[in-house]
């Protein structure tokens, strides 16, 4: 799972669909707004994003990131992955067949 945060539910959804278009994710899901806070140029700042929570492989993430960082607003996106342990095996089948068209 890859986590990845933009500024609006517009972005979000503009970026998923090119990710989906081009097969290098099977689902993602769009929470928010969700608080913010973090460092940024110095200064402690807070702001209102939204979380995309994006499954897909590992071989795929190289293309993954790339392509989020092409389509995204920020300066330095966070793309974040998270190793999946275990899971039911008839999804990830699922995956794989969307990923593998």
């Amino acid at each position: 799972m890859v986590y990845v945060t933009v500024a609006s539910k517009v972005e979000a959804e503009k970026i998923v669909h090119v990710l989906l278009e081009e097969r290098l994710i099977v689902c993602v899901n769009i929470l928010g707004p969700v608080s913010s806070h973090f460092h940024w140029e110095g200064q402690i700042t807070s702001t209102e994003e939204y979380l995309m929570i994006i499954k897909t492989e590992a071989r795929l993430f190289a293309r993954l990131e790339k392509r989020i960082r092409d389509l995204h607003s920020y300066t330095v996106p966070e793309v974040i992955v998270v190793p999946i342990i275990e899971g039911s095996k008839d999804y990830f089948n699922w995956m794989t067949n969307i990923l593998n068209c």
